[in-house]
């Protein structure tokens, strides 16, 4: 429910605004909302390396073993 909202918190508070003020403005009354806008870590970019190496070990596990 708030996943789209945290682009526009990350900006503003990038900008230094202060987070509960715009937590308040952008309407993210409910703690439990606010928590997860808060406590969000980008996680993408750190995952995608394990994806990679992952496909090229299936990749050279298939070149090692033909069926």
């Amino acid at each position: 429910m708030v996943g789209d909202k945290f682009a526009e918190f990350e900006n503003r508070t990038q900008a230094g605004d202060d987070p509960a003020k715009v937590l308040d403005e952008m309407k993210i009354q409910r703690y439990c909302c606010r928590r997860m806008v808060l406590s969000n870590v980008d996680l993408v970019d750190q995952v995608i390396p394990y994806y990679e190496s992952l496909a090229l070990r299936r990749e050279e596990f298939k070149s090692e073993n033909p069926l």
